[in-house]
């Protein structure tokens, strides 16, 4: 089956970005600054790690910000979690 929820949405990508994260700063530890790749690729855009890094943490978590109108793209079109005041307030890591 393709489409649905698969585990690109599920609750193991945290996880795992976190390990691709805390390996890129290991990395950078070892190569520094002198070591770039494209970021995102296509983009032309050179990053050492540590930047390529915190390009993923800033994706990670603007997933889970409102935007500016206070809606949270982890929530899609789900209505029920963008509009109910008892619970737009909170996240939910399912």
């Amino acid at each position: 089956m393709f489409g649905g929820n698969s585990n690109q949405r599920g609750p193991v990508w945290i996880p795992v970005n976190v390990l691709i994260i805390r390996a890129l700063l290991q990395y950078y530890g070892n190569y520094g600054n002198d070591f770039t790749v494209e970021c995102p690729t296509g983009s032309g855009r050179r990053m050492n790690l540590h930047q390529v890094a915190e390009e993923i943490v800033r994706r990670l978590t603007n997933i889970f910000l409102k935007d500016k109108n206070g809606r949270r793209p982890v929530y899609g079109g789900t209505r029920k979690f963008q509009k109910d005041p008892h619970r737009r307030g909170y996240l939910q890591f399912l």
